[in-house]
């Protein structure tokens, strides 16, 4: 009983649209502004780095938070942390205040595989800032530094369920990002410079 509430913990955390309320702090819908994404990056094109940046720190805090819970209280299953890092995400890419419609849940994933996996998880950081700094573009990014996460898994040698966690965000950033992976093949995906 108390692993459904741990991850109901984490799927409630998750959910939480911090970014949407910062966007709605300036008269701003994320929802119909921008990319329709209420998340941390449609923040940043609709009302500048500064919000940006707050919505991807509460984005990630919210990620972290019920890990955090989790691995601070003698939890005998190996696998509940793992477990309560998927919710989190879930909670962010489908949040039942939007009709199960959310963000993309790359910084909830970070925030909260900080915590679970934390070397793999600087490095891919490293990488997307990378990234960033040369081609302007969040989605490209984190789709790299997202499918780098179960190699980095491996090479770090992560445990059992912490490994498989990385594999199944790899995937999910691929799937939320396959619309964006469309447009940089194309040449039309847009850039951090320009709203």
């Amino acid at each position: 009983m108390d692993s459904v509430l741990y991850i109901l913990l984490g799927f409630i955390c998750g959910s939480v649209p911090f970014s949407w309320l910062l966007g709605k702090l300036k008269g701003i819908d994320l929802r119909e502004h921008g990319s329709g994404n209420p998340g941390a990056t449609n923040l940043l094109r609709t009302s500048g780095t500064a919000m940006g940046v707050a919505g991807l720190l509460l984005d990630a805090a919210k990620g972290a938070a019920p890990v955090l819970v989790v691995t601070s209280f003698s939890v005998t299953a190996d696998w509940l942390p793992s477990a309560v890092v998927i919710a989190a995400v879930c909670g962010h890419v489908f949040m039942p205040w939007f009709g199960f419609k959310g963000g993309k849940g790359v910084a909830t994933a970070l925030g909260a595989l900080l915590v679970l996996s934390t070397y793999p998880v600087l490095c891919a950081l490293g990488l997307f800032i990378l990234l960033l700094a040369l081609f302007k573009m969040v989605s490209l990014g984190s789709v790299i530094a997202g499918i780098s996460l179960p190699f980095l898994g491996m090479y770090f040698k992560e445990p059992m369920y912490p490994e498989i966690v990385l594999g199944i965000i790899a995937l999910a950033i691929l799937v939320t990002h396959r619309t964006n992976i469309r447009r940089i093949f194309s040449g039309t995906e847009r850039k951090i410079s320009k709203k």
